[in-house]
């Protein structure tokens, strides 16, 4: 079983302009069957009441807070052990509708940036008569890749997938959210998943929440990553859910200006004292059951 340590850092600082402002973060690092937590420290710069509540399908842990007018800085850090389930594509089938299971049902529907039922006739014409399986799942993955530009700051909160394959780019969430949405329209359940990844292009700039694609294959959930521009081996997921909406790093109820998140991500020596470096692999990987 190849393991990989990593540790990640983030930390978000607002200015908080009106009293009793609730915020909601999906920062702290998920627990799956795959990504295991070796520690963790939360710094908050108010002295206000605070609580993680986690969520028992998606394993997504939500810090609640509601502070004060002023300045808020909140610091997370984590360590992780990811343990990578791995497989060679070839032998993982699709799932029939009529045997996909009842947590992952919701993850077959259209959702608001994954259109799927508006995707229908595309995903038919593409992929449609393709062998069903894992391939038929990569080759929507690298046809997604090959006809969007990664381009930041060319989409907003509002893009769908829809809207993404008009306009030919987009970014990490756009990529995954026309994927997610073809996949859906020819009967495979697909996912979010956001986090943050070792070994993205320097190129792209600083270390960034960056969102991959799951689609249920056999009996798990296998990760894939639409946008090409980072290694799934070092992914440290925060979130899941159906699209961006389920996802977000922080909701917030209330007046506050915010600055960039200063993220950062390395890789530790594990347990016997050998570094293990995530890696591109032509296996199938999956980080959660």
């Amino acid at each position: 079983m190849h393991q990989t340590r990593l540790q990640i850092s983030i930390e978000l600082d607002y200015e908080v302009l009106q009293p009793g402002c609730d915020f909601i973060f999906n920062i702290h690092a998920a627990l799956t069957e795959r990504q295991h937590l070796l520690g963790e420290d939360l710094q908050i710069s108010q002295a206000v009441p605070w609580r993680v509540e986690t969520d028992p399908s998606t394993h997504n842990r939500y810090l609640r807070l509601s502070a004060q007018a002023g300045p808020l800085q909140v610091s997370y850090g984590a360590t992780v052990e990811l343990a990578h389930h791995r497989a060679l594509p070839d032998q993982i089938g699709e799932v029939p509708v009529a045997r996909v299971p009842a947590g992952v049902l919701g993850y077959l529907y259209p959702s608001r940036y994954c259109q799927s039922d508006r995707l229908h006739r595309l995903a038919m014409r593409e992929f449609g008569q393709q062998p069903q399986g894992y391939g038929r799942v990569q080759a929507i993955c690298l046809w997604v890749q090959q006809r969007i530009s990664f381009t930041p700051n060319t989409s907003n909160s509002a893009t769908s997938a829809v809207d993404t394959l008009l306009d030919t780019v987009g970014v990490c969430r756009d990529f995954a959210h026309v994927m997610i949405a073809l996949c859906r329209a020819v009967n495979i359940p697909a996912r979010l998943a956001t986090g943050i990844d070792y070994g993205a292009d320097p190129a792209l700039g600083p270390t960034d929440f960056h969102a991959y694609v799951e689609a249920w294959l056999g009996d798990r959930w296998y990760i894939f990553d639409p946008s090409g521009t980072a290694i799934p081996m070092g992914f440290v997921r925060l979130g899941t859910g159906r699209d961006a909406a389920d996802v977000a790093f922080a909701t917030i109820f209330g007046s506050v200006r915010s600055q960039a998140p200063r993220l950062r991500i390395q890789a530790l020596p594990g347990a016997d004292g050998r570094l293990s470096l995530p890696v591109h692999t032509h296996e199938a990987l999956s980080t959660d059951a």
